[in-house]
């Protein structure tokens, strides 16, 4: 455990580090390093008083055992990774640190910047890599100056300082509150920046909501919009994450379960009610989804 607050004319330091256990590891999620630094235009970098390890040459660049995720609030930056040529920082950026990759990154030194950063490891992460959610060729994040994200780092190094008992499962909550919000954020950005597709997307997913008891496919809805079906799909999935025609099983999942709990509806009813094919293709997939067949789960609930 180490702390490091230096502050002069050209620059200034906060930083906590810490220590995890092995029961802490076991949560998925440990957290080593929580910090802040402000550089003004002039000011050295990389700043010194870090923990071994960490302290690296811009020149020679670095690489580390673990995750960093670091939010440029203001000012300007270089950025360079083994899997990313050297790329402009910008105010409202996030950049992710990979454990075994060659990195390096440095204010301008006209501009400086103010900067958070955390320090994290753990299976929770791996998978998430894994998975293609981040990637070592996707380092860079744009969010914009965001209020809550400011906090949020904010609330990391306080739970940091004042390292209470367990503070290891508050800051692996904090870190997944960082990086979710990182993810959705930008993705939002990204997608907000064509109103007319946000606006198809949210009247489609009205009409489906709207049509779950009549017969109207997502073909249907995307004729409605003046949308090829290929479009609608691609678009829908990507704004949503799941196809429109899941999204409308899962709707219809929701309404069913709704029934069987509040009314005395038959199954046979229900399936009906709901456009399925048959009950026995009703029971099929509602037992697929839930692990339970209709009566079961209304017996359940009741």
């Amino acid at each position: 455990m180490k702390e490091h607050n230096n502050a002069d004319q050209k620059q200034i330091v906060k930083c906590k580090y810490l220590l995890a256990s092995e029961r802490d590891a076991k949560w998925g999620l440990t957290v080593s390093t929580v910090g802040y630094e402000e550089i003004i235009p002039g000011g050295s970098y990389p700043t010194k008083g870090h923990a071994l390890g960490y302290y690296f040459n811009v020149e020679k660049g670095r690489v580390l055992d673990e995750y960093q995720l670091l939010y440029n609030l203001e000012g300007e930056g270089l950025f360079k990774s083994a899997s990313v040529p050297e790329t402009h920082i910008r105010p409202g950026d996030m950049f992710l640190l990979f454990p075994g990759e060659w990195h390096t990154y440095r204010p301008l030194d006209n501009i400086g910047w103010k900067s958070y950063w955390i320090g994290f490891k753990g299976k929770n992460v791996d998978d998430r890599v894994k998975a293609g959610f981040l990637s070592p060729q996707k380092p860079i994040y744009h969010v914009g100056f965001s209020m809550d994200m400011q906090h949020i780092y904010q609330e990391a190094y306080k739970t940091a300082m004042q390292e209470a008992a367990y503070c290891q499962q508050t800051l692996a909550g904090i870190v997944n509150h960082l990086i979710g919000l990182m993810y959705s954020l930008e993705r939002n950005m990204q997608l907000n920046k064509n109103s007319q597709q946000v606006d198809i997307i949210n009247k489609a997913r009205m009409r489906i909501r709207e049509t779950l008891e009549k017969k109207v496919t997502i073909q249907d809805i995307s004729q409605e919009l003046g949308i090829s079906y290929s479009n609608f799909r691609k678009l829908f999935k990507e704004y949503t994450g799941v196809a429109p025609a899941t999204y409308q099983d899962d709707l219809r999942l929701q309404r069913a379960k709704e029934l069987l709990s509040i009314t005395d509806e038959s199954i046979k009813e229900i399936a009906y009610k709901l456009n399925y094919e048959s009950p026995d293709y009703f029971s099929s997939k509602f037992k697929l989804k839930t692990g339970l067949k209709p009566s079961d789960y209304r017996a359940l609930c009741r």
